[in-house]
């Protein structure tokens, strides 16, 4: 795993919590979420097929996280591409089995999306941001 990539990962998992923001219509919408995986070299979410954030993303999969932790804070944006393979489900779902009641990588459901030109940015108020891209 990338260095970047691990950085970003270890931050959302301790954090626990991100706010996901999307575009409906002309109006943003801004939701927590907590799940996080890196498979393939790739930073992954997860979600409901048929809540209104996966709606969003298929109009327009333009989406920004934000977290924030003793002080710091992580912003990335890009672009959350839908992953229909079972394999980076069922890794998703063991990584987060509290998620199990409600989701299984078999059903029809359950959607992991992945971040595509993904840029992060980590800020505080007492040292200048470092940005890269994942």
């Amino acid at each position: 795993m990338k260095k970047e990539l691990e950085e970003v990962l270890n931050f959302l998992d301790k954090a626990q919590t991100y706010f996901l923001a999307t575009v409906d219509g002309d109006q943003p919408r801004v939701r927590p979420f907590g799940t996080a995986l890196v498979y393939e070299d790739k930073l992954y979410i997860q979600t409901g097929k048929v809540k209104s954030v996966s709606k969003q993303l298929a109009k327009n999969p333009k989406a920004e996280i934000c977290a924030f932790l003793d002080g710091t804070w992580l912003r990335l944006s890009g672009k959350l591409i839908n992953d229909d393979r079972i394999e980076v489900k069922k890794a998703m779902l063991d990584k987060m089995p509290e998620l199990r009641g409600m989701y299984n990588e078999n059903d029809d459901n359950t959607q992991v999306l992945y971040f595509e030109d993904g840029e992060a940015t980590f800020s505080s108020f007492t040292q200048a941001p470092r940005s890269f891209k994942l």
